[in-house]
């Protein structure tokens, strides 16, 4: 990231308590990318399958101009209505900003 570049780049890895619960995972996830905070937006299963690991089905990518912009994000109400919908699906889940 260059001196001038100050995006926000988040990204938020998930595993499906059951194969069936990726699509209504990504629905759901579908809903963030509506925070208007939010500069950039993909959601999309996982298409990484190796013998070691594969627990990773969805993948959250999204980019803010500001940290303020990301924290926007996260108290909006849209972000609470997608938890109520997808953290009873999903297993395991990993974020990172950077």
């Amino acid at each position: 990231m260059s001196a001038q570049d100050t995006t926000i780049r988040h990204v938020v890895l998930f595993s499906s308590k059951e194969p069936e619960n990726i699509g209504p995972i990504i629905d759901g996830l579908k809903m963030l990318g509506t925070i208007p905070s939010v500069r950039h937006f993909e959601v999309k299963q996982n298409l990484y399958k190796d013998g070691i690991s594969n627990e990773i089905d969805v993948v959250v990518y999204a980019e803010f101009a500001s940290q303020e912009d990301l924290a926007a994000y996260r108290a909006h109400p849209t972000y609470e209505d997608c938890i109520k919908i997808v953290r009873p699906l999903r297993g395991l889940r990993f974020a990172a900003d950077f």
